[in-house]
């Protein structure tokens, strides 16, 4: 009998565990695939729309570019989104105040693919730089894409369709801001985003 209680209490335990984790991963939606509620639109609105479900930033003609911040602010979070372009873009999620950034496509300074580093202090640092043969081999060109950014302290962890990509640590940028998106000027780009979520820890 003692054993039957005991293996019982292991499998309570075991299964509150699980329920714990599964709820931490459980993402709420930030984007409800309609409209921009929820998130500043810029004055004269000509970069961000909403089609089919999908949120699809594209520069202007002038190529000023653009950023989509939401109206709430996080400090600690969980971002996550299916992103999909194709050609050279450069884009990205933005967290935190001062401003740190999750970069998604080309750099405009390195000239090459970036995709899933830190864009922190004016450049890339190199412990925020993401593995250019792992991201060349788990990016799906023209296609979905999901991106997964942890923001916990000062620590940032990226994981791209699944694959943890970058692991980097940073005290300054330690405020609570809102969640951005990047149209960067001076760049004919289109990028498109869909699922997008988001959780404060």
């Amino acid at each position: 009998m003692n054993r039957f209680l005991v293996a019982l209490l292991l499998v309570l335990s075991s299964a509150r565990f699980i329920g714990a984790a599964d709820a931490k991963d459980e993402l709420p939606s930030i984007f409800n695939g309609k409209d921009l509620a929820g998130w500043k639109v810029p004055a004269d609105n000509k970069w961000w729309k909403v089609v089919d479900g999908v949120l699809v930033g594209e520069n202007d003609e002038a190529q000023k570019g653009s950023m989509l911040y939401t109206e709430k602010s996080y400090g600690d979070v969980i971002v996550e989104a299916e992103v999909r372009w194709s050609g050279e873009i450069d884009s990205g999620f933005m967290v935190r105040k001062p401003e740190i950034q999750m970069q998604i496509g080309t750099s405009r300074s390195l000239k090459k693919d970036m995709t899933g580093s830190f864009y922190a202090h004016g450049g890339y640092p190199q412990p925020g730089r993401a593995d250019e043969k792992k991201i060349a081999k788990l990016l799906k060109e023209g296609d979905w894409n999901t991106m997964r950014l942890e923001a916990v302290g000062p620590k940032y962890t990226v994981w791209l369709n699944g694959e943890k990509v970058v692991e980097y640590e940073d005290p300054a940028f330690p405020n609570a801001g809102p969640i951005g998106l990047q149209i960067h000027p001076k760049l004919k780009m289109k990028v498109e985003f869909r699922n997008i979520k988001a959780k404060a820890l």
